[in-house]
């Protein structure tokens, strides 16, 4: 598996890309973690990576969703994404994970990239919008990796996006990265009606054969004004996708990622841990995308990573919800949330002004922390990477 992995790599992307890759997320990325690792033992907790949604404007209208668009666009400007980013990078931060709504909406996007051609950006987009000029552009950067997020097949694909042919002009999308050689990578959020679908070697092996090279698999979490907690995955759903996960990735020439599962198969949750957080279009600090509360904002962007090392909200959060469940606070315990943050004061920062009404309406759904039933890893490369490069902190005790 391995090595037909570094075949395809090596042959089907563009070479100065890749050599980028390797040393900003493989080299300067490692190093990150190490020093991340080194610092949160001492009770200083900076996230080596960064999620920044970078605008609220979407093209598409998904079930669970919490982003809800507004006229104009809430959405964070060139200059203070520039200072963002130069402060991370201060820090040694050199790996972004650009969101939205859908970030290929973000008009200043492709200079932002430009302007930082020292770090390396991955870009959560539905896809539809993926043209065949701006995947050249993309090429020419050399720093950017699209994550091109599926929801199913066809018809799956309309019903979970809220839109028409999504998953035929994804697939466009897809053909434009193959075509200039990008390092791409796909994204399904796995959910009831879909699990059929995309926890398949047939699905996996098609986008081999369509030029994926990696493929991130998430938790579907009922959120924002429309939930649809009828597609939260049951526990034996849960097992079910994580038996999939490790199987398929002792076969698979694609990378295979999960943020839920330690080498052992224990969960775990990077917003508790603090190896990420989230930066909303207005500027909030939020723990992760979904759970939008903060009490701290970025203001300009200069000085992000100090308000992320003081806040207090974040702080607290990290501690309450490791106290809580090695799993997922918003699933499996909205109540306990709720009452978090309503004591923190923290502020609905969804622009909707609803979050707390639409958390207090949550139910409890089962999560990925599953305590008898875990499923190790079975890859040894893996296991490998998951002790040594992202969860092994000891977070957890």
């Amino acid at each position: 598996m391995l090595l037909k992995l570094t075949q395809r790599v090596l042959t089907e992307t563009d070479l100065r890309m890749l050599m980028r890759f390797a040393w900003t997320v493989g080299w300067k990325g490692s190093r990150a973690i190490s020093r991340f690792s080194r610092r949160a033992a001492g009770g200083d907790v900076v996230p080596p990576f960064v999620f920044i949604s970078i605008t609220n404007a979407c093209n598409l209208s998904c079930q669970g969703c919490w982003v809800t668009p507004s006229n104009p666009p809430r959405e964070l400007s060139l200059p203070v994404l520039d200072n963002l980013i130069t402060d991370c990078k201060r820090d040694g931060a050199h790996f972004f994970g650009l969101l939205g709504g859908e970030p290929l909406l973000h008009r200043g996007l492709l200079e932002l990239l430009g302007r930082h051609r020292d770090c390396f950006f991955q870009i959560l987009t539905n896809g539809t919008l993926l043209t065949d000029e701006l995947a050249g552009a993309m090429r020419r950067l050399g720093n950017v990796t699209p994550l091109i997020s599926i929801e199913g097949l066809e018809r799956v694909s309309d019903e979970r996006r809220g839109g028409q042919e999504v998953f035929r002009r994804a697939m466009e999308g897809l053909a434009h990265c193959r075509r200039h050689r990008l390092l791409t990578g796909v994204a399904t959020s796995v959910c009831r009606s879909n699990i059929g679908e995309v926890a398949t070697a047939a699905f996996v092996n098609d986008l081999v054969r369509r030029g994926v090279h990696y493929l991130w698999y998430y938790i579907y979490r009922p959120a924002g004004p429309r939930p649809c907690p009828e597609l939260a995955l049951t526990e034996a759903e849960i097992l079910r996708l994580r038996e999939f996960i490790v199987d398929i990735r002792t076969r698979a020439p694609l990378v295979i990622v999960d943020a839920y599962w330690d080498h052992l198969g224990r969960a775990v949750c990077p917003a508790a841990i603090g190896i990420s957080h989230h930066i909303n279009p207005a500027g909030d600090l939020e723990p992760c995308p979904p759970i939008q509360f903060a009490r701290d904002n970025a203001g300009d962007g200069a000085r992000v990573v100090e308000s992320l090392r003081k806040s207090e909200f974040l702080r607290s959060f990290r501690a309450f919800a490791r106290a809580e469940t090695r799993g997922c606070i918003l699933l499996e315990r909205p109540d306990l949330l709720f009452d978090f943050l309503a004591a923190g004061q923290a502020r609905d920062t969804s622009g909707r002004d609803t979050a707390y009404a639409e958390l207090a309406a949550m139910r409890s759904h089962p999560g990925h922390h599953l305590p008898g039933q875990e499923i190790p890893e079975r890859s040894w490369f893996y296991r490998f990477a998951k002790k040594h490069w992202f969860f092994g902190f000891g977070a957890y005790g």
